[in-house]
């Protein structure tokens, strides 16, 4: 078992209190931190010392896969581990943006690869899906999945913009959210600032939610997009799945993320970022549904957040001081949210406390947690899927 060192990934949306305070640090932080990643991603993996020496969690499953993911996980992901664990504050708005399916992700970084696409112009940076799940810590609000096609038509005729009746009144007719959204993100540039600033004006005439969208991302045409989106608040221990093709934006909040180990997104705006419509409208399912997902009791120490994927699994766990069994199997990583634990198998003893986090390779086998706190587990899914 290895204590890790995790990456924090300063984005403009994040946070200056959220994870220095998880990780015992002064703050406010003068910058923000938006992710802490734990894991062996290739751009921000995660660092730990190994037979004295210090190195990365990547190197470190590159130079033995099948002791470290066991033979079916390493066989199954092509050596890779399939699950990034991050912690996410948010303290505005992040990007709308939508993750492929496998099949999507191959085709679509093999093409750009071929063809050359620079850096910054990609939409696939890797080959890999992008499911997700997030679980609140704090209350933290989302967008999360289209709203259904008569509601989002209301929602937008009920603002009282009349550049926008056309696009309800078709969608309405049509049901047609993903030509809605085209509608919207190819709006004609002489006419978008006073369309953007328009329904910012309105949305804060009646108190929306979505009134902070607007402040968070002035004159971005997003904010007419986000219309079109569910609106969710998330209490401490809820969680939201994200499967492909899933359009959605998180808002405020702190949360536990755990997603297939992949940096793809597409994105539909509330960023400054490359925006390619065309193939943001050929991954988005406007049927993908958005599910809350709530923890299922294992036993009474330990709740299962059931999703649908085989890149991972999530749990948490709430040790006794006698032991509790770590759930999972293969690799896992464990993070420490909440007081400390001890984690044990015959030849190994590693205390994690509040904001570390550990990796546990599979040849370590059945390993148990004790003390008094809140870990969260992320492991290998049903590989079955």
């Amino acid at each position: 078992m290895d204590l890790l060192r995790p990456e924090i990934q300063p984005y403009a949306w994040g946070s200056h209190t959220a994870i220095a305070e998880l990780q015992g640090r002064p703050a406010p932080t003068r910058e923000p931190e938006a992710e802490l990643w734990m894991g062996a991603h290739p751009s921000a993996p995660s660092g730990l010392d190994r037979d004295g020496a210090a190195t990365t969690l990547d190197a470190v499953i590159a130079k033995d896969p099948e002791r470290e993911l066991g033979e079916a996980v390493a066989r199954e992901f092509g050596g890779r581990l399939p699950f990034l664990l991050k912690v996410l504050a948010a303290g505005k708005a992040l990007s709308i943006q939508v993750h492929p399916s496998r099949a999507q992700a191959e085709i679509g970084y093999r093409a750009e690869t071929e063809h050359g696409v620079p850096g910054k112009r990609r939409n696939y940076v890797d080959d890999w899906p992008k499911p997700e799940l997030l679980c609140a810590l704090t209350r933290f609000e989302a967008l999360a999945g289209f709203r259904q096609p008569g509601d989002a038509a209301a929602v937008l005729r009920g603002l009282g913009v009349e550049r926008l009746f056309p696009v309800a009144d078709a969608l309405a007719d049509t049901g047609n959210l993903k030509g809605a959204l085209a509608a919207i993100l190819e709006w004609p540039a002489d006419d978008r600032d006073e369309l953007i600033t328009e329904v910012a004006e309105r949305l804060r005439n009646v108190g929306s939610p979505y009134a902070q969208v607007a402040a968070d991302h002035p004159g971005d045409i997003g904010l007419v997009a986000a219309l079109l989106l569910n609106y969710r608040v998330l209490e401490p221990g809820e969680a939201v799945f994200m499967p492909a093709g899933g359009l959605h934006a998180y808002l405020r909040g702190t949360g536990i993320e755990l997603l297939a180990n992949s940096d793809n997104v597409l994105r539909a705006g509330l960023t400054g970022k490359h925006i390619d419509v065309p193939e943001l409208l050929k991954i988005t399912d406007q049927e993908a549904e958005v599910p809350l997902v709530i923890g299922r009791p294992v036993n009474a120490s330990v709740r299962a957040y059931d999703t649908p994927v085989p890149e991972f699994a999530l749990y948490t766990v709430e040790p006794t001081e006698a032991g509790t069994g770590l759930p999972g199997e293969g690799p896992r990583l464990v993070l420490c949210s909440e007081g400390s634990a001890i984690l044990r198998r015959p030849t190994e003893t590693v205390k994690v406390a509040r904001g570390e986090s550990v990796f546990v390779p599979a040849s370590d086998g059945q390993v148990t947690a004790a003390g008094h706190g809140k870990l969260f587990v992320a492991a290998p899914g049903d590989l079955s899927y």
